[in-house]
């Protein structure tokens, strides 16, 4: 796998697991690991770092692309 490639699926990856994040704040989900229910500002950090992560495995493969066309 080169690095275009593994900048967006890692991209997409965390996109997707931002976009879940975010989904259960806007649906008020409870999210429960054992005994433990996790408090919703939780999802407000795997929302922000997801989207922040997903964006830069998008501009990777971008910068790889470029890399490329350059020679």
């Amino acid at each position: 796998m080169g690095p275009k490639a593994y900048g967006v699926v890692t991209g997409i990856l965390f996109s997707l697991g931002a976009l879940a994040h975010l989904t259960r704040l806007i649906t008020g989900w409870h999210l429960t690991l054992g005994n433990t229910t996790l408090p919703v500002w939780i999802s407000w950090i795997g929302l922000a770092v997801g989207a922040y992560l997903g964006f830069e495995g998008f501009r990777l493969s971008r910068f790889e692309q470029a890399e490329d066309a350059r020679g």
